[in-house]
This record gives structure tokens, C-alpha cells and sequence, in this order.
């Protein structure tokens, strides 16, 4: 290989480099003589270092003890044209340290010196304007990286819709824009949006507002419509006129606008703006497509869950239980307490129905199963009870009538599901007293609270309703004086496990013993007494669904209308139970 074939190289590209050894050896005029080398054949090395010194990758510029260029290799004259032979450096400011860096007509230059025998100095200069550019690119592509994984991590977390959409506009700035506006598709005609605006060094300001779906931007509001937004030139004139941009003037700013993917339509669009001088290049704008891409995930999967939880509420209000109807004579008092207390609906359920006649029919039952399908089950439970006490009243036969209509739901939609249930009918009399008939369908036996302090368990047996065509239903009558009660109740409250080793059900007896000496207590306080036993002795452990229903004999005594309805407070609002 020859000058010739290497001369148009261009410098920096590393595609020839030779040894040290030999460019010191070549060019160095004051080398000591190399063993075996004749005065010829280094005369002649010195007079050829040169050509050599042209291929090497760096330029060379050698200055004498006073700072005078003594030499500029070709490499050196093509990087630093203002360096002569016989000038100084002056003309070249980056070269003004041992080490350094420096932009010098377009090129990125990194040159170091060193120093020579006898006072001189000699620069190399190297073209590095390649590499830098790809580690540059690198650089920026990894805080590109960076930034989509925090957008990612941050945004994967909000669940309500307006944390996510105040977040999306709080990472946009300022990363992506110094003024970021986020508006959701309208809902009733109405569109909410959210603005992040950088404050300094301090975090960005972010505050919401409601707009009218007419009185939104043209723009916005055919990107809402998932019409592509093509680049607007008056797009920063319609934020201005819409208040998204306050104190800011069109001419300073640029704008660009990007739809937030949905399920079936943009579940919203960005707005970033910036001053007119840092203009969106294509890469800042693929990276905002990439950052909108999450965000409208991030609040798809948000409204997702909004629109689950309105209904999953929904749900739970029409499956809880039902507090019982005020009738004269009686008072009321009920507890419930959910296998899952998050989901605040079970397989337990209770409540009353008036009659005509001024008695009223009033259940407590118990479905197989826990969760939203017992919670379900129980809820047709309750519409059939409600359809069928209209036409008839007495229970051993309003059961059996309940246990056919059960039969035929759960045969047509295979669930074999079945309950248990205390049905009962009371009438009151003129002395303050009730008149109970109550009929079991294998059910816990209900209590009776006499007056002289005595708990008498009902002998109320039968079968399982919803497994058999004709089950055999137990039924007996009974008289509450005035002050006596009625307490039904489910086997959360029998079978909860407790006691030293967590495995000790509570049982009857304890239950009995528990409410030994409460004939004088308010229904009310009697259920809620009931629920605080049944969790003292589970000490926070798992339990089936717990239910109570207290009706005590009040006569005419305006204040028995009242009742306390024990249930969890919802997780997050605090521990135990409320009374109402």
C-alpha cells in the first residue's frame, strides 16, 4: 500500500493506524540511533517520516520552545487550516490546555499535547465528531429509554382516571413540552382537562377544568373524534383562545397535538407546547407517540375500572341485605358481617315484608357458597320471597312454594345451588305481645330472650331448600310478651373458630351463654353484642359470612321503630363496626 492509495481517506476513520513504535521512530529527527541501523538507512527514515506521518489517524502539529509551528501534518492542515508552518496557535482557541474538546468549524475535535525534548511540543489532533455523534445518539436514546420506563412505572399505578390524567401531564413536563394539556373524550357533553405548566426548578403546576363539548378547539375536537391531527399552524392560537396557555403569546410558542389510543376511540389527546426556538425534530415527536401510547393505556385501563367499580357498586347496593320494613310493635336490630369484607356481599341475607293484615313476614338464610355468586343466588332468594308472600302468608307453605321456584331456577341454569332458611310471620296483639309462627328449612335453630332472663332454643327442624321437590318443613308457633325476643342467626356465628389453638368452634352453648342476662337490651344492641362475641372469639382470623336478626316485642312504644345495623366499615375508613 502506497501514500497514493490511502491519500483521500478521510481522517478519524480508523481504517489505518500504524504502530507507535514506528511514527515515533520515523519522524523523530533526534531518535538515538537504533541498534543495527546505518547513518544511510536513518538519514533516509528521517527524510521519509512525512508521508508516513499523512496516514496516521491523528494530525500532528509540532511547535518549537517559543510556540512556533515547525510542522503541520496533512491531517492537521485539513482539521486546523488556520495553522501554518511558521504561525502560532493562537488562531485556534481549543488548543489551550494539555487535554481537550472542542467544536472547531462543524467537526468535534479532541486534541492533546506533548511534550518534545529541548522545550518543543507537538499536538495531536484526532476528528471525533463520528463517535461523538453516536454516543450522543446512544446517550439520548438511553434517556429516552430511561423516560418511558418512569412514564411507565408511574402510570402503571393510578386506577381512578383523574390521578392518571393528572399524572400524564405531570411527566410531560418537561421532558416533552413546558406547557402540557391533557383533555378526555367528553362524557355528557362535557370534557374535562388537566394542565401541567413547568415552574422553574421546582415541580410542574398542575391544575383541571370542564369545557363544554362545542366550546372545544377544532382541533381537539376532530383528534377526539379519531381524525388524525395533522400539523395545524394556528394549533398554539386555538390553546391561546381556549385559556390553556395564560400570559403566552402564539408567536413564542410551537405546538403539536397527539391522540391517546382507546378501546374504540382516543381516550383523550395531548397538547405539548414549547418555545418557538427548541422546535419538535421528528425523534421528539416519535418519543411523544411513544409516551402517549402508555398514557393512553394507562387511562383506558383506568376508565376500564371506573366504569367495573359503578358497577360492581351498583351491584352490591341491590344485593346487600335489606333492612327489615318498620311495623308497630316491634323492634328490629340486625348485624352482618361478609366472608370478604372487600367485597361487602355474601351468601347470608335477611329482611321483613308487611302485611295487610299488620304482621309482617321476616326471614334470616344462608346459600351454599360465599362471594358475588352466593351474594347473586341470594339476591333471587329475596325476589322470590318478595313475589311470593303476596300470595301467601302462612310459612311452612310459603316455603314449599320458595323451594319449587328454587328447583326450577337452578335446574335451568345447572348451578345446584341451595339454603337454608328460618321463615317466620308475626301479628301483634293488643297487650304489647307477638304471635310468631316460624318455619325451618334446615336451619339453625332460632333463640327465645324471655323476660325472666331465660334463652329458650326453638325445636324448628326441616330440610335444605332448592334440593329435593317435596322437602319436609318444620314449623311452630310461638308468643313474645312485651320485652321478649326473637334471635335468628347463621352458622357464621356458631361455627366461627376460635380459642387457644384457633380451632374451637363457638357453638350454641356459648352463643347462650353470651346472651344470658340481655333480655332488657334493645334488639339493636343485642345484634350488635352477638357480632362483637362471634369476632372477639375469631381474633381477626377468616370466618364465614356472620348475619343477625333481632325482633323484640315493644308494644306501642313509639321508639321500637328504630334499628342498629352492624357492618364492616369498608377497608381504608377504619376498623370494627358502625351503628345506625
Amino acid at each position: 500500500m502506497t501514500g497514493a492509495d490511502v491519500r483521500d481517506l478521510e481522517p478519524g476513520d480508523g481504517r489505518f493506524a500504524p504502530p507507535r513504535v514506528a511514527r515515533v521512530s520515523a519522524w523523530h529527527p533526534d531518535a538515538s540511533r537504533p541498534a543495527g541501523l546505518s547513518a544511510l538507512e536513518r538519514s533516509r527514515a528521517a527524510a521519509e517520516w512525512p508521508e508516513v506521518v499523512e496516514h496516521l489517524r491523528e494530525g500532528l502539529v509540532v511547535c518549537g520552545p517559543d510556540d512556533t509551528v515547525w510542522h503541520v501534518s496533512p491531517v492537521a492542515a485539513r482539521l486546523l487550516p488556520e495553522i501554518t508552518v511558521g504561525g502560532t496557535l493562537g488562531a485556534v482557541d481549543g488548543l489551550r490546555a494539555d487535554r481537550t474538546e472542542f467544536v472547531h468549524h462543524g467537526r468535534r475535535l479532541r486534541a492533546r499535547r506533548v511534550t518534545l525534548s529541548a522545550g518543543r511540543n507537538c499536538w495531536y489532533v484526532e476528528d471525533v465528531s463520528e463517535s461523538a455523534e453516536r454516543v450522543d445518539a446512544l446517550a439520548a436514546e438511553r434517556a429516552r429509554s430511561a423516560f418511558l420506563a418512569v412514564v411507565g412505572e408511574k402510570l402503571g399505578n393510578p386506577l381512578h382516571p383523574d390521578r392518571a390524567a393528572a399524572a400524564v401531564v405531570r411527566l410531560a413536563v418537561p421532558t416533552l413540552a413546558e406547557v402540557a394539556v391533557l383533555v378526555l373524550a367528553p362524557r355528557s357533553g362535557r370534557a374535562r382537562w388537566w394542565r401541567a405548566s413547568r415552574a422553574d426548578d421546582e415541580a410542574p403546576v398542575v391544575d383541571r377544568g370542564v369545557l363544554s363539548a362545542t366550546e372545544l378547539p377544532p382541533a381537539v375536537a376532530d383528534s377526539l373524534q379519531g381524525v388524525q391531527p395533522p400539523t395545524v399552524d394556528w394549533l398554539v392560537e386555538q390553546a391561546v383562545e381556549a385559556g390553556w396557555l395564560p400570559g403566552l403569546s402564539a408567536a413564542d410558542l410551537c405546538a403539536r397535538l397527539v391522540q391517546l389510543p382507546g378501546r374504540d376511540a382516543p381516550a383523550g389527546v395531548l397538547l405539548v407546547a414549547r418555545t418557538a426556538s427548541d422546535w419538535y425534530a421528528e425523534e421528539d415527536l416519535d418519543l411523544i407517540r411513544a409516551f402517549a401510547a402508555r398514557a393512553g393505556a394507562a387511562l383506558t385501563t383506568a376508565l376500564l375500572y371506573r366504569e367495573q367499580a359503578e358497577v360492581a357498586d351498583t351491584l352490591q347496593s341491590s344485593l346487600l341485605p335489606v333492612e327489615p320494613a318498620e311495623a308497630p310493635g316491634v323492634q328490629w336490630g340486625t348485624a352482618y358481617r361478609p366472608a370478604q369484607a372487600g367485597l361487602r356481599i355474601g351468601g347470608d341475607f335477611y329482611g321483613s315484608h308487611r302485611l295487610p293484615d299488620g304482621g309482617s313476614v321476616f326471614f334470616l338464610g344462608d346459600v351454599s357458597g360465599k362471594g358475588v355468586e352466593a351474594a347473586v343466588f341470594t339476591g333471587q332468594l329475596r325476589q322470590c320471597l318478595h313475589a311470593l308472600h303476596r300470595v301467601e302468608q302462612q310459612p311452612g307453605r310459603l316455603l314449599h312454594l320458595l323451594n319449587d321456584a328454587l328447583l326450577e331456577t337452578t335446574l335451568a341454569h345447572g348451578q345446584g345451588r341451595f339454603a337454608t332458611l328460618v321463615l317466620g310471620v308475626f301479628r301483634p296483639h293488643r297487650d304489647g305481645g307477638l304471635s310468631l309462627t316460624l318455619a325451618g328449612g334446615g336451619h339453625l335453630p332460632p333463640l327465645l330472650l324471655r323476660a325472666s332472663g331465660e334463652v329458650e332454643q326453638l325445636p324448628l327442624r326441616g330440610m335444605l331448600i332448592g334440593v329435593v321437590p317435596d322437602p319436609r318443613v318444620g314449623q311452630v308457633t310461638v308468643r313474645l310478651a312485651a320485652g321478649e325476643t326473637c334471635l335468628l342467626y347463621s352458622d357464621g356465628v356458631t361455627e366461627a373458630r376460635g380459642g387457644r389453638r384457633g380451632e374451637e368452634q363457638l357453638g350454641t352453648d356459648r352463643l347462650v351463654q353470651a346472651v344470658s342476662g340481655c333480655q332488657r337490651m334493645p334488639a339493636p344492641a343485642l345484634a350488635e353484642r352477638i357480632e362483637q362475641v362471634t369476632c372477639d372469639w375469631l381474633a381477626h382470623r377468616d370466618h364465614d359470612d356472620i348475619a343477625v336478626l333481632a325482633l323484640r316485642a315493644t308494644g306501642s312504644d313509639p321508639r321500637s321503630h328504630r334499628h342498629l345495623h352492624a357492618v364492616p366499615t369498608p377497608p381504608g375508613d377504619g376498623e370494627g363496626t358502625t351503628g345506625s
